[in-house]
């Protein structure tokens, strides 16, 4: 059964399949084609993309009030309860990594960690508990979608996390080598934590 749509939605069901659709809005920019490609299997067009964006920015700001919902509360109510429910440390602060399957991506988890509270301290996709990783060795391998931010991180560090251009994406600054063993200075680009382009620069 899909969710109804939250307070502060349009009448209307807002559940997983919307939700994967304001993923993938937030990747067109780089990847159109992998997202049209994922448009079919969701059976959606450009135009459900665009309106699912738009409803989930405007539920969003209904909920910046300070009687407002914290943001981990309108996941489950978007997303129902989470796979895994988890405590983390992170430095000298307990908070709870919950995590959701994301079926466009079934070896993947969309993850949110959350402070004391029930604020949102990160959310971003990870790799599922158990699911092969990529192998990254060089340049070549850092294909979009290829990877999530932590697993390159790991792979070619020490990297250096940079200010993404807009909210939920990041960049990564690192060296990494090709095929015939030259080094290269690399930066990654991820929206939602998943590698989408390495830029010319």
């Amino acid at each position: 059964m899909t969710p109804t749509a939250p307070r502060g939605t349009p009448a209307g069901p807002f559940g997983p399949r919307e939700f994967q659709l304001v993923l993938l809005r937030r990747m067109a920019d780089f990847q159109p084609g992998l997202v049209l490609d994922a448009l079919r299997a969701l059976d959606a067009d450009r135009a459900e993309l665009r309106e699912a964006n738009r409803r989930w920015q405007a539920w969003n700001r209904s909920n910046r009030s300070p009687r407002a919902r914290g943001a981990a509360a309108r996941y489950r109510s978007v997303l129902g309860e989470p796979e895994t429910d988890e405590p983390r440390r992170v430095g000298d602060l307990e908070c709870r990594a919950l995590r959701w399957p994301v079926p466009l991506w079934p070896d993947l988890r969309f993850e949110v960690l959350t402070a004391p509270g029930g604020a949102v301290w990160n959310e971003w996709l990870v790799r599922a508990p158990g699911a092969p990783g990529p192998e990254l060795r060089t340049v070549e391998d850092l294909l979009p979608w290829s990877c999530t931010v932590d697993e390159a991180a790991r792979a070619f560090a020490p990297a250096r996390p940079l200010e993404g251009s807009a909210p939920t994406r990041w960049r990564l600054s690192f060296t990494a080598p090709d095929r015939s063993g030259t080094r290269h200075a690399v930066l990654a680009e991820f929206t939602w934590g998943l590698l989408q382009r390495l830029p010319e620069h």
